[in-house]
C-alpha cells in the first residue's frame, strides 16, 4: 500500500490538522497550567486604590465635630439655666422680716346675720411696696374669714395671687388707682354660692383696699389672670366697682349695691 501524505498548499506547503485536546472525564486531573495562568495564581489581588486624605482635612473634620458636641452641651445648659429662672420668676417672693414693717391695719369684716361690714383694726407686718401690701391685706382678710367662729365663714384660708395697681383709664394720673386683684381657682371654687355671700365678700375686699390704700378708687376682679362671669354663680366679676362707697357701677342695668354704715368713708 502506498503511503498517505499531507496535502500541500502552494503557497505554504502541507497542511497539519489542529491537535484536539484529550477528553477529560469528571475526575480526570487538570491539565498543564500555562505559564500566564500560574503566576496569576501565585501573585496575590491587588487592592484598590485609595487616595489619602490630607492630614489638615483631617484635623478640619475632628475639629468641627467638637465644636458642635461643646455647642450642643452648652445649650442645653443654657436651655436649663433659663427654665429653672422662669422657675424662679413664676414663684412669689417670700417677704423677710427686713421688707416689711409694723403697720396699722384695717379689716372689714362681713357678717352674714345681718349683712354689714365691721371695721377691726389690727397691727400687722406690712410691705412698703404698695402691690405687696394690697396682695398681704387681702390675704388676712381671707384668713380671718377662714378662722373658727368668723361671721362669715370661707373654706379657704387663701385666695389672692397677686394684686396690680394701674392709672384708672380716662383720668389723669395722680387721680386715683385702678386695684386689679387676681383670684385664685381654689378660691371661686370653694367659695360658698349665694348672691348674698359673694356680694359680701367682694364688698369687703373692696372696702378693706380702700381704708388701707387711699389711693384705690376702682376694683377689678379676675380669676387666673382671666375674665370670668361671677364668683360662685351670683356675684357679677365682670364690673368695675368703685371703692368710695363700695358701689358697683358699669354697664346698663347695674344695679348699685352699698356697704352699711360701718363701711368706710372715702
Amino acid at each position: 500500500m502506498s503511503e498517505r501524505r499531507p496535502p500541500f498548499r502552494q503557497d505554504r506547503g502541507p497542511v497539519e490538522k489542529p491537535r484536539q485536546a484529550p477528553a477529560r472525564g469528571r475526575f480526570s486531573p487538570p491539565g498543564p497550567r500555562t505559564p500566564a495562568a500560574a503566576s496569576a495564581a501565585s501573585s496575590p489581588r491587588r487592592r484598590p486604590h485609595r487616595i489619602p486624605i490630607p492630614r489638615s482635612q483631617r484635623w478640619l473634620f475632628w475639629t468641627m465635630l467638637l465644636a458642635v458636641l461643646a455647642m450642643s452641651v452648652y445649650l442645653i445648659r443654657l436651655r436649663e439655666r433659663a427654665s429653672d429662672r422662669f422657675a424662679v420668676a413664676a414663684q412669689p417672693l417670700p417677704l423677710t422680716a427686713s421688707e416689711t414693717h409694723e403697720a396699722p391695719l384695717r379689716l372689714y369684716l362681713a357678717n352674714d346675720t345681718d349683712g354689714s361690714l365691721a371695721e377691726k383694726p389690727l397691727i400687722f407686718p406690712l410691705p412698703a411696696d404698695p402691690n405687696a401690701r394690697a396682695r398681704v391685706v387681702l390675704e388676712k382678710l381671707i384668713a380671718e374669714y377662714a378662722s373658727p367662729g368668723s361671721s362669715h365663714q370661707l373654706n379657704v384660708s387663701t385666695g389672692v395671687e397677686e394684686v396690680y395697681l394701674l392709672p384708672v383709664p380716662g383720668l389723669r394720673r395722680g387721680s386715683g388707682q385702678l386695684a386689679v386683684v387676681n383670684l385664685t381657682t381654689a378660691f371661686v371654687h370653694n367659695h360658698p354660692s349665694g348672691i348674698e355671700p359673694e356680694t359680701l365678700t367682694l364688698l369687703s375686699m373692696i372696702a378693706t383696699l380702700r381704708a388701707n390704700l387711699p389711693s384705690v378708687t376702682q376694683v377689678r376682679f379676675v380669676v387666673d389672670g382671666r375674665q370670668q362671669a361671677t364668683l360662685a354663680g351670683h356675684a357679677d366679676l365682670t364690673r368695675t366697682y368703685l371703692a368710695a362707697g363700695t358701689q358697683m357701677t358699669a354697664g346698663a342695668g347695674a344695679q348699685d349695691t352699698h356697704a352699711t354704715e360701718k363701711g368706710p368713708q372715702p
